[in-house]
């Protein structure tokens, strides 16, 4: 399978910013509250359906993902970027890291409780949507949860040039409408459960959804 060409430039641009993205990016406990609130409510969720480990696609330096292990979830993340990874391991060496792209996950069908896709996914082209979802959609046990958060915004494509410490980056973001990213999910078979849209304030210059989806069980 050939790698869609917007990976390269994330990958890239990762890599090239992950020590000052591990030292910069807020810890969970950092946090507002709406957004703790949310991933402590992911993680319940998930703690109660029982179907599975989580995967946090897009973990970055892992803060996320150790903070659902400490929550009490059987987390491991993925990430496109190798410097990522290895950040993540150094920092949190009792949880499992792996590179990867949300494109295409080595992990079977139904095998996981959840998946985690905090401040990822919205690096992904609008077309491409379709096979981040149909893939989560895929590895997602019957019953399993989906917690998808981002920026949105009114079809806006942001071309950063520069990014975490100055460095130069080749990313572009792709901010929708929150009702066209529902659509997108129901489209792929995960049912929105819960939907928290933020308004830019203090410490935020962008609006932020956040979405609880789910699997349905089988008939």
């Amino acid at each position: 399978m050939t790698e869609p060409s917007y990976l390269a430039a994330v990958r890239e641009s990762y890599d090239t910013v992950a020590a000052d993205y591990a030292e910069l990016v807020k810890t969970p406990a950092e946090l507002d509250p709406l957004s703790r609130a949310m991933l402590a409510a992911f993680a319940e969720v998930v703690r109660a359906a029982g179907r599975g480990p989580v995967a946090d696609l897009g973990c970055g330096p892992g803060k996320v993902t150790a903070h659902l292990a400490e929550l009490g979830v059987s987390a491991f993340g993925i990430d496109l970027s190798p410097k990522m990874i290895e950040l993540a391991r150094r920092a949190y060496p009792s949880v499992n890291f792996s590179v990867g792209s949300m494109t295409a996950l080595a992990i079977g069908d139904g095998e996981l409780g959840g998946v985690l896709a905090y401040y990822s996914a919205h690096h992904t082209p609008p077309d491409s949507l379709p096979v981040v979802f149909a893939e989560i959609h895929r590895t997602l046990a019957p019953g399993g949860h989906l917690m998808l958060a981002g920026y949105v915004g009114d079809d806006e494509h942001v071309r950063p040039t520069r990014a975490y410490g100055g460095h130069p980056v080749s990313y572009e973001s792709h901010l929708l409408p929150p009702d066209r990213i529902a659509g997108l999910l129901d489209r792929a078979g995960l049912a929105v459960t819960a939907r928290l849209v933020e308004e830019p304030g203090e410490g935020a210059k962008r609006t932020v959804a956040t979405f609880l989806a789910s699997k349905p069980e089988r008939p």
